[in-house]
């Protein structure tokens, strides 16, 4: 007899989730600096800024919640082409989130976390969901996100980081961050040069837009 797979519920990320998170930053992503981290004080921080827009993938076992994923988002008041090129430490001004703007109209995504060991159970979906469900209740325009490119590095003697990004838009090759995202719904709006730091995809990123088709402008 097979184990059932464990329930995994999405709650609003908690205080007392943070050092877990911090910890599963590390082990997800070992490329990044210390600056594009997300810490404890820092997540604790965006639950105290901003707490419905900070979400976590939890199960429970031996009677505690472990942390199997985790999404950041904080509010901005620029549209996807107003924003142009920026490098992550800069939009999330090194994780401290000061570029929340509490009445701004789009969803910025700092962070999608799967633990390597759930994966394949459809958490990042899951939380994706929940940031679409955010977006509606809020009434936002939409989101976006620079998304990490670590399939580029199997192509990168067939193709420029621009055609592997319109490769994989096009469905001719799929990568294990982007493809998911395209699923989910979003579109890839071009590329973020020098965006992160991942020798994966020589530290670019797809910027990513999601929008909100329910979107009501104020006052109708």
């Amino acid at each position: 007899m097979t184990n059932a797979p464990p329930e995994i519920k999405i709650v609003n990320t908690r205080l007392e989730y943070a050092e877990q998170m911090e910890e599963m930053q590390r082990l997800i992503f070992p490329t990044l600096t210390e600056n594009e981290l997300i810490h404890a004080e820092k997540y604790r921080h965006h639950v105290r800024l901003f707490p419905e827009g900070q979400f976590a993938a939890v199960i429970e076992k031996d009677g505690a919640e472990i942390v199997v994923g985790a999404t950041s988002t904080f509010r901005i008041k620029q549209g996807p082409g107003e924003l142009g090129q920026h490098t992550f430490e800069e939009i999330v001004s090194e994780n401290w989130f000061r570029n929340h703007d509490p009445n701004g109209e789009w969803l910025y995504g700092a962070d999608m976390s799967v633990h390597p060991d759930y994966r394949q159970m459809g958490i990042a979906s899951k939380l994706y969901l929940a940031r679409r469900e955010l977006i509606k209740r809020l009434n936002l325009r939409g989101e976006m996100a620079g998304g990490m490119l670590p399939g580029y590095d199997h192509y990168r003697q067939q193709y420029t980081i621009d055609e592997y990004v319109q490769a994989v838009a096009r469905a001719d090759i799929t990568d294990p961050t982007l493809t998911p995202q395209l699923r989910n719904g979003f579109e890839v709006l071009g590329v973020l040069y020098g965006y992160i730091t991942d020798p994966r995809s020589d530290n670019h990123a797809s910027l990513i837009v999601r929008v909100n088709r329910d979107y009501q402008p104020s006052g109708e």
